[in-house]
C-alpha cells in the first residue's frame, strides 16, 4: 500500500518557483491542445504571453499554417498609450482586423495555459468586440 508521502507529487531538487510555474502550464496546455484543434474556417487564436509582451495567431493546424498574426512589438501597439492590458486590447483588436480582412469570422480560442483573465481577458474580449466569434 501507498502511504500518502510517496504519492506526493515533489518539485525537482534546485527546481525554482518560475521554473514550477512554468512546467505546470506547458502541462496545462499540453491538456487543452487535447481537444482544441484549429481549421482553415475557423482556425485556432492561439496566445502567447511574456512578462512583457503578448502575441496572438490564427493557426490552421491541419496544414500547420499561421493564417494571421499580431504583437505588443509592433510599432502602431508600442504608440499606444497605457499599460500591458492596453496594449493586449490593441493586439486583440488588431488579430480582429486582420481575420476579418482574410475571411474568418470564427475562432477557437486557446489561452496558452494562461489562466483567462488579465490580459489574456482584455485580448479575447476587444477580439470579440472586432467581430471574431469564439
Amino acid at each position: 500500500m501507498a502511504t500518502a508521502e510517496a504519492t506526493k507529487q515533489h518539485k525537482p531538487v534546485g527546481a525554482s518557483i518560475s521554473q514550477t510555474r512554468r512546467r505546470d502550464r506547458i502541462r496545462r496546455h499540453a491538456r487543452l491542445r487535447k481537444k482544441v484543434s484549429g481549421t482553415a474556417q475557423r482556425p485556432r487564436l492561439v496566445v502567447n504571453r511574456s512578462s512583457r509582451h503578448i502575441h496572438v495567431q490564427l493557426v490552421d493546424d491541419l496544414t500547420g499554417t499561421t493564417l494571421a498574426a499580431a504583437s505588443s512589438i509592433e510599432a502602431d501597439v508600442r504608440a499606444v498609450d497605457g499599460d500591458k492590458k492596453a496594449h493586449s486590447v490593441r493586439v486583440g483588436q488588431l488579430i480582429a482586423e486582420r481575420a476579418k480582412a482574410a475571411g474568418i469570422d470564427e475562432v477557437v480560442f486557446d489561452r496558452g495555459g494562461y489562466s483567462y483573465g488579465g490580459r489574456i481577458a482584455a485580448l479575447a474580449d476587444a477580439a470579440r468586440e472586432g467581430g471574431l466569434k469564439f
